[in-house]
């Protein structure tokens, strides 16, 4: 994977770096709750002050539909911006016009601004040329720091890379080495794990995984369907029924491509789904009543994938194994993360993981800080596991 970095852009000095960066932060009565997303941003920001550039931040905030809406200003992220920096952050009131070129203008070498939410414009969600040219016009160079953001084609992700140089931001940088890694040129054996509640929504996602991986490991409601479409009687537990002959096709698909399927042996059944609710192991192929729901896998599975996971190199993770949210039924998910997390911290598994429920179960783990790498991404991280091109990310392609 080649694509421009700062590395490449040389001497900055006296030059307005445009950066993409992902500021659409949790808010609550007009206070930041959550300041991750900002904290990402400050390494591509302070190397650029550094290489004496004035720097730009285009964001967007919430869905105002190309329409100036107050609430959805990006003001209230400023003083916490200023205070993670250290420095101050000018606010122009428009991403494009007099108003943003003249709050870049009045910036010394080094300084900051944040331009408004760039939704505020129709131009921006429908990529509108002259609405990128009119962002363009603000700088000399394009950052791109927002990998969040590069599954969308908007002018401030794709259109404002045609007319200028540019270049990955240290976040976006990572972000794509670290994927590059786990799926583009990987060591092997690859594993994968992919849970969730649905096979619909990831049948992109299992397709392009069974021709890439050595084994796929399947966990959740998924694992239900699959277990279903083969005879295995799952009770009362959540599957997709009507998508037994989809389950059957991926697993003709693997074996043709060499990939091998790891399915749950056995799993924990209970009759509700709350904290400390009586519970009870069945192996597959038991009988269930009609009351039972499978709410994780059962620990001949999680012997079976940290054996998996021992004898790999690579690890991709997309979904946690059981509804961890609901203990004891995240005992699969903590302990498979837990062998992961020491693998990867032990040097001998490169182990990503990405998605929005896989981030709450790594970090419910605790091992979020000793994996390879997680991806806060999202749909950005879904799309390209799913093997589809991101346009943000296309347009930096060396």
């Amino acid at each position: 994977m080649t694509f421009r970095t700062l590395d490449d852009a040389g001497s900055l000095a006296g030059q307005t770096a445009l950066v993409r960066v992902d500021f659409n932060v949790p808010m609550e009565g007009g206070k930041v709750t959550d300041d991750t997303r900002l904290r990402v941003a400050l390494p591509t920001i302070n190397k650029l002050r550094d290489l004496g550039a004035k720097v730009a931040l285009l964001a967007h905030f919430d869905r105002p539909k190309g329409k100036v809406v107050p609430s959805m200003s990006l003001q209230p992220v400023v003083d916490d911006l200023e205070h993670l920096l250290g420095a101050p952050v000018r606010f122009a009131t428009d991403c494009i016009g007099d108003e943003a070129k003249s709050a870049i203008a009045d910036l010394d070498a080094g300084g900051v601004v944040l331009l408004e939410n760039v939704r505020f414009h129709a131009g921006e969600e429908a990529n509108d040329p002259a609405f990128a040219q009119q962002l363009a016009d603000l700088g000399d160079l394009y950052v791109n720091d927002a990998f969040s953001a590069a599954h969308r084609a908007h002018a401030s992700t794709e259109g404002i890379a045609h007319h200028l140089p540019a270049y990955a931001g240290e976040s976006m940088r990572r972000e794509l080495e670290a994927l590059d890694a786990a799926l583009g040129n990987p060591k092997k054996p690859v594993i994968g794990i992919v849970g969730g509640a649905k096979v619909s929504t990831k049948l992109d996602l299992l397709k392009n995984l069974v021709g890439k991986l050595d084994r796929l490991a399947i966990g959740g409601g998924m694992a239900n369907t699959f277990l279903f479409a083969q005879g295995i009687d799952i009770g009362g537990s959540l599957a997709e029924r009507d998508m037994a002959d989809t389950a059957l096709e991926i697993i003709a698909e693997a074996k043709a491509k060499g990939c091998e399927i790891l399915l749950p042996v056995d799993f924990v059944v209970a009759t509700e789904v709350k904290p400390g609710a009586a519970s009870r192991v069945f192996m597959a192929g038991d009988a269930l009543s009609a009351e039972d729901k499978i709410l994780d896998a059962g620990p001949a599975t999680v012997a079976r994938l940290v054996e998996a996971l021992t004898a790999s190199k690579t690890l991709i993770w997309n979904g946690p194994l059981g509804v961890f949210e609901v203990p004891p039924f995240d005992t699969a998910t903590v302990a498979v993360a837990h062998h992961a997390a020491a693998l990867a911290k032990a040097g001998v598994l490169v182990a990503v993981g990405g998605g929005g429920d896989t981030v709450s179960a790594l970090n419910h783990a605790g091992v979020v800080d000793d994996m390879t790498f997680v991806s806060t991404a999202g749909g950005a991280f879904l799309e390209w596991m799913e093997g589809k091109p991101l346009p943000g990310v296309e347009a930096l392609r060396a």
